[in-house]
């Protein structure tokens, strides 16, 4: 039996991908789309949603959000009070709010995911990272993306700092009377350690994790050149979800 798919967002370009990923699985059905702003009617028979409450008592499984931080607290909340398993790849959500979230879910029985990133090599850079930072604590992220990414630094880099801070002894690096005649020179703070954010045109999703030591340095690095990179995380997801009863935040705990 086919699973039932919503895709928001389905304008942008993660949306358009997404869009495409769905469609050209037969084992996927997609039953709506969702945008405030789009012009369509509908595309390729499929119904085209500008308003949310006008969703409400579709028959679906999952729904696929690739908005704007600005909306996908709401967004998912919205899915999960109507049933559907989200798998949520809009970043910029705070603790506080996936936790709410996670309890709804559970009170629901619903399965879902907020992924700050849905390509298997940049969440197994994540997992990389953690292991080398039990032996490398003192450590730097660098992220680029696109010059029109809205939020910075990104979901994935503040993944990766969460993930090594866990079996890292917090610590603040660099010299310790260090000073910036730049305002912002040396990055944001995450637990001591420095994250760099990079937004130029051309680029997609890029990572670098660099470790330093004593005469030595390791460094990892993950590139996304199209976004065709996320969709089978994202089509993995959407088959995962719908098994599950709770919401998870990071695709590795679907692995």
């Amino acid at each position: 039996m086919s699973i039932k798919v919503i895709i928001a967002g389905f304008k942008g370009k993660m949306g358009q991908a997404a869009y495409k990923m769905v469609t050209e699985d037969p084992d996927l059905d997609l039953v709506a789309l969702y945008d405030p702003f789009a012009p369509e009617e509908q595309v390729a028979g499929v119904q085209v949603f500008k308003s949310k409450e006008d969703l409400k008592g579709l028959t679906a499984d999952v729904w696929v959000d690739f908005t704007t931080p600005a909306v996908a607290y709401e967004n998912t909340r919205f899915a999960l009070e109507q049933g559907y398993a989200p798998v949520v790849g809009t970043t910029g959500f705070t603790s506080e709010e996936i936790t709410e979230l996670t309890e709804l879910s559970r009170a629901k029985s619903l399965g879902g995911l907020i992924a700050p990133n849905f390509a298997l090599g940049a969440v197994l850079l994540m997992q990389f990272a953690a292991q080398a930072a039990k032996y490398f604590p003192n450590v730097e992220i660098i992220e680029l993306h696109h010059d029109q990414k809205k939020d910075a630094p990104s979901g994935t880099a503040v993944k990766t700092a969460e993930l090594i801070s866990q079996v890292r002894t917090s610590q603040e690096q660099g010299a310790p009377d260090e000073t910036e005649s730049l305002a912002g020179a040396r990055g944001a703070n995450f637990d001591g350690m420095h994250i760099h954010s990079v937004r130029l045109p051309g680029l997609v999703a890029h990572q670098e994790v660099i470790f330093g030591s004593q005469g030595e340095g390791l460094t990892l690095r993950h590139d996304s050149y199209d976004r065709v990179s996320f969709m089978t995380g994202v089509n993995l997801a959407i088959k995962k979800v719908v098994e599950g009863s709770e919401l998870v935040y990071g695709l590795e705990h679907l692995l």
